[in-house]
Order: structure tokens, then C-alpha cells, then sequence
């Protein structure tokens, strides 16, 4: 079943979180992958992106005074957001300050998601918001379906994929 109406954002804060997973990015004909480690808490992310050894490739922070990212080679860069930091450093966009509510199967707050699609169950499946096409993967596992497993983030050639295999949730992280 697919809604043709536009879904209102939720109007709070993402809770805590720390997950575990995967990625993988398609953009001007390159391709990178890695394992992620995300620590989401209101005020505060730390990401990890590392190789399948374990070893840090990159390491993002992003709070109210700004963005960082050190690399493997202990390079540095810093912006006001992680989105320009990952296109300065990384040489794509992470679309973070969204990605908080879509890692969650949802949409987040402040700009309107259209085109949204729910599955047999009413869970959303997908939309668009401020040009990136959002498709989620529910999990049976992971509150009662309501989270992903899996998300595809497409914005023109730049195309993301998480696989989510660990998350936990709560105000104790």
C-alpha cells in the first residue's frame, strides 16, 4: 500500500543511540565502503568509519561548535556542519542532521517529506526530503518493525547504503 500524501515531521528530538553497521557510497563513478560505528546523543555524534579490521579510517564529531574529521593519516579538517566536512574530506555528503530521524524510519523535522510509501503494515518505506530519495528496509527484530535494517539514501549520483546490525537505544548511552 503507497501514500501519495505528504507526512508532517515529528516535532522532537531524536533519542540516544549507538549503532553498528555498514556503508557504502556510490559518487562520480567512485565507489567507498566501510563499517560504521555511530554514537548519536542530542547534543552530540560520533561516527567511525573502519575498515573490516577494525581500524579507523575516519573519525567525525559534530556538536554545536562544529564538525571535525580526522582521517587515517591524521589529517585534519573542520566545518560547521558535517555535511560540508564530509564533501570537503571525504569527498561526499553525509547527510547527518537528517540522517538522525531516517536511521529510525522516519522523516525528520523542519522540511516536509513527499512521496511517501508505506508498506502492508503502515510502516514508511520511503520518501523524498530536501531532494534525497529515502528507502527503508523495515526489521522484524528491531521494535516491532518500526527501525531499518537497511536505508538507500539517493541524492542525484551520490547514492548511500547503511546496513544496521547492531542498535541499541536509550537514555543510558
Amino acid at each position: 500500500m503507497a501514500a501519495c500524501a505528504t507526512l508532517a515531521p515529528p516535532e522532537r528530538a531524536p533519542a540516544p543511540f549507538d549503532l553498528i553497521g555498514r556503508v557504502a557510497v556510490r559518487h562520480d563513478e567512485r565507489a567507498f565502503a566501510s563499517n560504521v560505528r555511530w554514537h548519536h546523543l542530542a547534543d552530540r555524534d560520533e561516527i567511525w568509519l573502519l575498515t573490516p579490521a577494525g581500524q579507523t579510517l575516519a573519525y567525525i564529531v559534530s556538536d554545536s561548535a562544529g564538525a571535525t574529521l580526522t582521517g587515517a593519516d591524521r589529517s585534519r579538517y573542520s566545518a560547521p556542519d558535517v555535511e560540508s566536512l564530509t564533501r570537503q574530506g571525504l569527498g561526499w555528503e553525509l547527510p547527518l542532521t537528517y540522517l538522525a530521524w531516517w536511521v529510525r524510519g522516519e522523516p525528520a523535522p523542519g522540511t516536509v517529506a513527499q512521496n511517501v510509501e508505506r508498506d502492508e503494515r503502515a510502516r514508511v518505506v520511503g520518501f523524498v526530503q530536501d531532494g534525497w530519495r529515502v528507502t527503508l528496509v523495515p526489521d522484524p527484530s528491531r521494535e516491532n518493525g518500526r527501525l531499518p535494517r537497511r536505508l538507500e539514501l539517493a541524492d542525484g549520483p551520490l547514492v548511500i547504503r547503511m546496513i544496521v546490525d547492531t542498535w541499541r537505544s536509550g537514555a543510558g548511552l
